[in-house]
């Protein structure tokens, strides 16, 4: 059985780092049933302050996992930021970002 989760391909080149992630997750073997939702600038545009509408909220509340990718936040005055705001509506405390140091065998200049 699948597990369902939250998945938001985000701006700039989020939608671009979602669709690796969820290929390589897939290659991996890993079962899951991505629930996309739409955060960020195209929502602020569409006059919703806190980027993120209502739907999104109960994705994120039924399957309290939430994959998600850069985000932006606009410019300017009377915006949020998402980050801040699915963290503190959450109740999230942490922002765990996993990673592996290649060092001495991969370099980077």
């Amino acid at each position: 059985m699948a597990t369902p989760i939250t998945v938001a391909y985000g701006d700039g080149i989020g939608p671009e780092i979602m669709g690796a992630t969820l290929r390589i997750l897939a290659e991996a073997g890993a079962r899951l049933a991505p629930e996309v939702i739409e955060i960020g600038e195209q929502v602020y545009k569409r006059g919703i302050t806190a980027g993120i509408e209502d739907a999104s909220w109960d994705s994120l509340r039924r399957t309290q996992v939430f994959l998600k990718a850069p985000i932006t936040t606009p410019s300017g005055g009377g915006y949020k930021s998402l980050n801040v705001t699915v963290r503190k509506t959450m109740g999230l405390f942490a922002n765990v970002r996993p990673c592996v140091a290649y060092h001495p065998f991969v370099w980077i200049w």
